[in-house]
Formats: C-alpha cells, structure tokens, sequence
C-alpha cells in the first residue's frame, strides 16, 4: 500500500477523534458555559447535522479544485473548527466551530476515498479504502479514550487543541506524501449529479444507511443497557466503547481485505450476521462475557460493511465518483441519527432497555434485503446486456450466409 495511505488515515484519525470525543466531555462543556446536558449534546447533532449537509457542499464547491489541493483545504477547515471550538468564550461559538469541523468530515472521506482507490490497482481499491478508514477505526480505540482522559484533567479545551494539531500533522502528510492528483478532464457538477440517476448508487446509499444505522441503534444506548441490564459499573463504559472499537478496526480491515474479492457476498455476509449478532445482543446483554464479545462483534460486523459499501459506490458512479462517494459518507451519519431516533422511540414506549437491539436487527435485515436487491438487478442487467450481444452477433453470422444464398 502507498505511503500516501497513512497520510490519509492521520486525517482521518483526526475527523474520528473529534467526531466522538465530544460524547466523554459533555459534562464538563455544560458546566464551562453554565448549560444542561441535554443543551450541550446540540454539540453532537450538530456536527452530525454538519456532515450530512457538508458532505455534498463542499464537494460542489471543489469541483475544479485538483484533489490533492481540495484535501488540504478540508484540513485547513477542520483545523480552524477545533480551533475556534477550544477557544470558544460562549456555547454558541463552540457550536459554531463543531458545526465548521464538521463541514469538512464527509468531504475528505468523500474525496479520499476517491484519491486512496486511485493509488492503487483495481483489485486493491477496497483495501486502500479500508486503510484510510482504519484511521477512524484506531481513532475509537486510542484518540477518543486519550482525549477525555485529557479532557478531564487538564480541561476540555486542552483536547480540542489536541486535535487540531493531529489536523496539522494530517495536513503536513498530504502535502508531503499525496501525489498531485487533478480532477479527470471534462467532468462538471453535472456529470457528479448524473451518477444519482443510477439505481444501484441509490441502492448502495440506502445499505449505507439502513447498515450502519443498525450498529448505532445499539451503541448509542450501550450505556444504560450494560449499566441497567448487563451489571457494569459506570466506569467500565469507556473499555467496553474500546472494546467496540478493536471490532471496527479488525472488521474494516477484513472486509477491504475480501470485498476486492467478492464484494457482494461479503456485503450480505456481513449484513445478515450484523442483523443476527444485534437480535441476539437482546440476550446476550443480561452477561457481562455475553455482553463483552457481543459488542466487539458489533463493531467487526459493522464496520466490515464500510469498505464494500464506499467501493460499490465508486465503482457504480464510474467517471464522475467524488460527489457519490461524499454523499455515502453523510448516509452514514444519517443512519446514526435515524438509528438513534427509532431506539429512543422504543425505549419512551416503555419496552426496555435491550429493545434498540431489536432496531438496529431490523435495520440491518433491511439493509440484507436491499443488497439482495441489488444483486438480483446486476445479474438480470448483465444477462440481459448478454442477450443483446448475443443477438447482435448472430445477427452479424446471419448477414452473410444470407448474401451468400441469394448468390
């Protein structure tokens, strides 16, 4: 793999790091600026709101930007947004600079993962994704622990500078390592917008969503159900979100390893036991070993559908990928907040504190059952387009037997 990768993945770390630190700080955030906590998760919707709507502005906006040059732009962005959120004198300020962090997240994972697939050959491209994203992945396991331990003793501010500084280290890697790669000739907005008229990306995108949003429908609620029903101790939380995260850095890397192999059944492969693994973290929840190795195959299983998913989507909007590629990036955010909606919806009628698994099984069976679809439409498209070269070569064959007969 290039050395350019590891550029990437630093960047990528960055985004993840601060992506999720947030959610170990709130209290001390509400307290600096006299807020409640339910106040201070706004610092969590909006950055989420920030990617969906980022993701597709900012790639808009740097459709004649070369890619290299457009990378760097996005870490200067995300840089200034930790920056301002460290040096915020008031809550709206901060808001303002998590909501400008956020603006650059689906953006680089959007365009990296067009740059990361580009470095290498074909059959690669998934494993190139999946080493950029291993930098979210090691992001929840190493920079989210570390920044609220940071957080909490020498201040929540202190861990925002962190990450901006891992945003400068991430810029410097991609000035000095990313080879300048410009935007392919002749392609517009136009020709990105184009690529939402295939079914298969929207396909993709709806896997993405209903996929990911399964493993959020459980995760976002971990902390009530392994206190109130598996037995932890509140401090045992935080190992058991590393635990989550060793699962999503082994599953990203298996599932780029095998979706350059066959990408397809490893997407269902992963989905159908995500959809099974989650059904049964309803029982699996009331022990705590039972509890543990549930969550870490959590994590495997979802994020083994990432690399396959952001590969589908490139290979599916051929010749105009960026815009696709970044959108993707959002719907994972948006099964986030869609998965964390319908498990509170649950949990508010009273149904207990292990019902968001049922969620985020249902969500995952749905996401099989749109891979299922997918699958289906690709072997009916080909065996069609087989038809019809079929046809035209027997039509070619006939064309001179019958000169040949009228002679």
């Amino acid at each position: 793999m290039p050395l350019a990768l590891l550029a990437l993945a630093i960047g990528a770390f960055g985004i993840g790091t601060t992506e999720f630190v947030i959610m170990g700080l709130l209290p001390e955030v509400a307290a600096t600026y006299g807020v409640s906590i339910p106040t201070a998760g706004f610092l969590i919707t909006g950055y989420a709101l920030g990617v969906v709507l980022g993701a597709p502005l900012m790639t808009v906006l740097g459709t004649r930007v070369p890619r290299k040059r457009m990378l760097m732009l996005l870490m200067g962005l995300f840089i200034a947004g930790n920056v301002l959120s460290a040096l915020a004198p008031a809550f709206g300020v901060m808001l303002a600079g998590r909501f400008v962090a956020s603006l650059a997240h689906g953006a680089f994972f959007g365009i990296g993962s067009v740059v990361a697939a580009g470095l290498v050959a074909p059959e690669k491209k998934a494993g190139a994704i999946a080493m950029m994203f291993t930098g979210l992945t090691v992001a929840n396991v190493v920079g989210v622990p570390l920044g609220t331990l940071v957080g909490q003793h020498l201040g929540w501010r202190a861990s925002f500078l962190i990450v901006a500084s891992l945003g400068v280290l991430g810029l410097l890697g991609i000035a000095r390592l990313v080879p300048d790669l410009p935007r392919p000739d002749g392609v517009r907005i136009r020709h990105e917008l184009a690529a939402f008229r295939n079914v298969q990306v929207l396909l993709a995108m709806g896997m993405t969503v209903l996929g990911f949003g399964g493993v959020f429908a459980a995760i976002t609620y971990i902390n009530p159900m392994m206190t109130r029903v598996a037995g932890f101790a509140d401090t045992s939380v935080t190992w058991l979100l590393v635990l989550f995260g060793l699962g999503m850095v082994a599953g990203n890397l298996i599932g780029g390893r095998f979706a350059d192999r066959a990408l397809m059944p490893m997407l269902c492969l992963s989905l159908g036991a995500l959809a099974t693994v989650l059904a049964v973290f309803t029982f699996t929840a009331h022990s705590k070993i039972g509890a543990a190795v549930t969550i870490v195959l959590i994590g495997a299983l979802g994020f083994a559908t990432v690399p396959p998913l952001q590969k589908r989507v490139l290979d599916q909007a051929a010749g105009a990928p960026t815009l696709a590629s970044a959108v993707n990036i959002g719907a994972f955010n948006l099964g986030n907040a869609l998965a964390a909606w319908l498990g509170g919806l649950v949990l508010a009628a009273g149904l207990g504190w292990t019902a968001p698994n049922w969620v985020g099984a249902a969500l995952a069976a749905s996401a099989l059952l749109l891979a299922l679809a997918s699958g289906a439409l690709e072997r009916r498209t080909a065996a069609r387009g087989g038809r019809i070269v079929a046809a035209g070569a027997s039509a070619q064959h006939a064309e001179p037997s019958a000169v040949a007969a009228h002679r």
